[in-house]
């Protein structure tokens, strides 16, 4: 039994770190992607206007966090450069939020006997749900070929625990990069 302790170990703490992974969502114009080869980039944009969300989660700090997060997964022993107006790919990027509402019925507690059996609440849900999305465009038409997000909650955190959740998005984003993006 000791002998498989440690694996056993390891095995939750692997389905654990799993299951704590964004959902994400992605798509792509293959046949652009296939066309295009992005050896250099240069940012789309950054963030801007007055949304409620410029003072939270999409303030500067997390729009910096986001940029180098992404550059660090652009990068990775120099292969896709980061340059100015002559770049071949553009890579735009957002952080969101709002709230949405889940109608389902949710039981909870329950005993048998007088009075028996589940009781619950039978309203909707509402919770607040947090976006992280990618985007990676053709410079030079300025079509998109790549988009993906995470849902990722950016909501009451700041510094070092909004990195970590950065950090997660953007890998678990870039983990569904297609060949050629």
């Amino acid at each position: 039994m000791r002998k498989f302790l440690p694996l056993l170990v390891s095995t939750a703490a692997a389905t654990l770190a799993a299951g704590c992974a964004p959902n994400v969502r992605s798509d792509a114009n293959h046949e652009l992607l296939s066309s295009v080869h992005c050896g250099s980039y240069a940012w789309a944009g950054s963030f801007r206007g007055a949304s409620p969300l410029r003072n939270t989660i999409a303030n500067p700090l997390n729009e910096e966090r986001l940029r180098s997060a992404i550059a660090a997964h652009l990068t990775p022993g120099g292969t896709i450069l980061p340059v100015g107006s002559t770049a071949d790919c553009l890579v735009g990027y957002g952080i969101g939020g709002n709230y949405a509402v889940d109608p389902g019925f949710y039981p909870y507690g329950g005993y048998w006997g007088p009075g028996w059996g589940w009781y619950g609440w039978g309203g909707p849900y509402v919770y607040r749900e947090g976006i992280i999305a990618i985007d990676l465009y053709d410079a030079k038409s300025r079509q998109p070929m790549w988009h993906a997000s995470a849902d990722q909650s950016l909501f009451d955190v700041s510094g070092p625990e909004a990195q970590k959740r950065i950090d997660a998005a953007v890998t678990a984003i870039f983990s569904k990069r297609p060949p050629g993006a």
